[in-house]
């Protein structure tokens, strides 16, 4: 079955670039192990695991183009083999069909940076998840620079938006708000950082599928919004329900020890310096290609804690 273009996960991002997609009528076939409930009409689903290297080849077969909006549990052991099995099996199937690859990428590959964050900054392998990172990162930049496939990847900064739980500023930020909680943040929350607002996100990917090949083959920073803190913008999202905000974030310090009892934070212990400084993105590269107005975070935040008091 031919598509116009294929994507590959159907998280926040992937189900927003779909939605985006169908509404400027383009053919859209949605790729992962099990069917989202929520498919929005006139979307096609084909079951694949990126982790098989056929499924992914017959899944690619017949689009244009694809989307790499895949996400793995946050636990470095998965990550070691999973990313760059999955992004050698995009890179293969892009190889026998041709079909063109935006991959929907992280900041992680530079490492400690004091400066904001250029695409032309060297590739840090600082810690498993990074180093990962820059693993995946240079099997479809290889291939691309000799001539193998027509790739792009869109580096975004952290999530945020409708329907983003499992983000710093997702279910136990927003969503606790929302019900008149106190948020938590595993993180500082005042520390300068940039995020990326999902619709945002959807409209940089769609902006690089309508892009001319010369767009493909290095990557691109997606514009934000001006840096704020965390605070700030949570404060932003309980200023449109009336409300002062409570907020309680965990002491970076406090990450190696807590680690011991929480998967979860220990996975985070090597990811610290996100916040330890100002993580600002430079997306001048983008802007002046393209695109430079990123939703305000006064926009962005109202309708995020909005979509967590109606559940959406």
């Amino acid at each position: 079955m031919s598509t116009d273009v294929t994507v590959f996960g159907f998280g926040p991002v992937g189900r927003e670039t779909t939605r985006r997609l169908l509404a400027q009528g383009v053919s859209v076939r949605v790729a992962q192990r099990h069917a989202p409930p929520d498919l929005p009409q006139g979307a096609n689903f084909i079951a694949c695991d990126v982790l098989d290297a056929e499924a992914v080849r017959r899944t690619t077969e017949g689009a244009r183009q694809i989307v790499i909006a895949v996400g793995f549990p946050y636990a470095s052991d998965v990550w070691r083999v999973a990313w760059p099995r999955a992004m050698t099996n995009f890179v293969s199937a892009c190889e026998a069909t041709r079909a063109r690859m935006v991959f929907v990428d992280n900041l992680y590959m530079y490492g400690p940076q004091n400066a904001p964050l250029r695409e032309d900054m060297p590739l840090v392998p600082f810690g498993v998840k990074p180093a990962v990172r820059v693993e995946a990162s240079r099997i479809w930049m290889a291939a691309a620079e000799a001539g193998r496939i027509r790739a792009t990847a869109l580096r975004a900064s952290d999530f945020y938006g409708p329907g983003v739980t499992l983000s710093h500023l997702g279910a136990n930020a927003f969503g606790a708000i929302a019900k008149s909680k106190r948020a938590l943040l595993l993180s500082p929350p005042d520390a300068q950082h940039d995020f990326a607002y999902v619709p945002d996100v959807a409209r940089g990917v769609v902006t690089l599928l309508d892009a001319p090949d010369d767009a493909f083959g290095h990557a691109w920073h997606l514009p934000c919004a001006p840096t704020r803190t965390p605070r700030e913008i949570l404060t932003l999202g309980a200023q449109a329900l009336d409300r002062a905000p409570r907020i309680f974030g965990l002491p970076l310090a406090a990450l190696p020890v807590l680690g011991l009892g929480s998967p979860l934070l220990r996975e985070m212990t090597e990811m610290r310096f996100l916040w330890d400084r100002p993580y600002r993105v430079d997306a001048q590269k983008f802007s002046s290609r393209f695109w430079s107005d990123p939703t305000p975070l006064e926009v962005g935040a109202t309708a995020t804690v909005r979509s967590f008091v109606d559940g959406v």
